[in-house]
């Protein structure tokens, strides 16, 4: 599939990028890499995401490019849809990015059945960001120092700074590069990790007390409510990395956050440790991802959602 999706990218001038609604640094930093290296190129692009850009990345090099609304459909020739398993995971305007006449998607999800023929799927990739170091190499390309630091970013998220069983040989090759091609780890790490705004800090100390650890320790979980986001002044995004925590007790598998929507609903974000499988979890509920990370979205009380939680888990650790 690299041949083909070179062979678009040479052959048409105008781009839309997207990837999926509420986006993480595997997301923005694989957009707006694939921004600069369409620009470096000559081609026209526009980044369009749903939602706005996540204060921790918008030191990335062209967050302030990032569109919110649709470009008129009629100039766009190929929209790129990155990290996306299906897509309707871009949001509200999956619709019209439909219609474009070319659609080319990247991404490293388990749960990506193929939603268009110029697709590049690899569940084993640690990032789509990694993905696209791949295909630059394929092409011959040369990253600039913002491409550079924008999939160095994709990289290390997706990763958990290298932490994470999904960083293989490839990825550690393709950080390398991307450090030779001008690529700052330290800076970018700063911003990343250490930028939290004291509203995320004073919503952590409300939720860590509802820590519950269950199933004989194997499972530990956090809930964020609307109450607590609005009682410390915090936004939905600064709930990012909650649910790493319970993941790093002695003894925790899987780790799971329940954040509760503005609907109502909740959002389940799972992390597991080794070979435990929390896609298969997340897919009994419709949602997705991959083995040791993936999320759902769930409608019910928080107390019902919790028992058939547990009790899927308890299903697929006796099968």
């Amino acid at each position: 599939m690299l041949p083909r999706i070179s062979e678009l990218i040479n052959r048409h001038q105008r781009f839309l990028i997207t990837a999926h609604e509420r986006p993480d640094g595997d997301a923005l930093g694989s957009e707006l890499a694939f921004f600069h290296i369409l620009r470096s190129l000559g081609k026209e692009a526009v980044v369009y995401n749903q939602d706005a850009t996540p204060e921790n990345y918008r030191f990335l090099p062209g967050s302030d490019r990032i569109v919110h609304e649709l470009p008129p459909r009629e100039p766009v020739e190929v929209a790129v849809i990155l990290d996306c398993s299906e897509l309707e995971r871009v949001g509200k305007d999956a619709g019209r990015i439909a219609a474009i006449p070319t659609l080319i998607n990247i991404d490293h999800h388990i749960s990506n059945a193929g939603f268009c023929e110029a697709a590049l799927i690899d569940p084993l990739a640690s990032s789509t960001g990694e993905m696209i170091c791949r295909l630059v190499t394929h092409m011959g390309l040369t990253v600039g120092k913002e491409a550079a630091d924008c999939l160095y970013t994709a990289l290390i998220t997706d990763t958990g700074g290298f932490r994470y069983g999904n960083t293989g040989r490839g990825t550690l090759l393709a950080a390398a590069d991307l450090v030779a091609a001008g690529a700052d780890p330290q800076w970018v790490s700063e911003h990343v990790y250490e930028m939290n705004p004291p509203a995320k800090i004073r919503l952590l100390g409300a939720v860590l007390p509802t820590l519950t650890i269950e199933e004989g320790g194997r499972v530990g979980s956090l809930t964020v409510t609307q109450q607590a986001i609005a009682a410390a002044g915090a936004l939905p995004e600064h709930t990012d990395g909650f649910v790493d925590l319970p993941r790093t007790i002695r003894g925790v598998e899987i780790s799971i956050l329940y954040a509760e929507l503005p609907d109502g609903r909740f959002k389940l974000s799972m992390r597991s440790k080794g070979s435990v499988n929390v896609e298969r979890v997340a897919r009994a509920f419709g949602g997705g991802g991959h083995t040791n990370a993936a999320a759902c979205r769930m409608e019910g009380d928080l107390a019902e959602i919790r028992r058939r939680v547990i009790e899927t888990i308890r299903a697929f650790a006796a099968s």
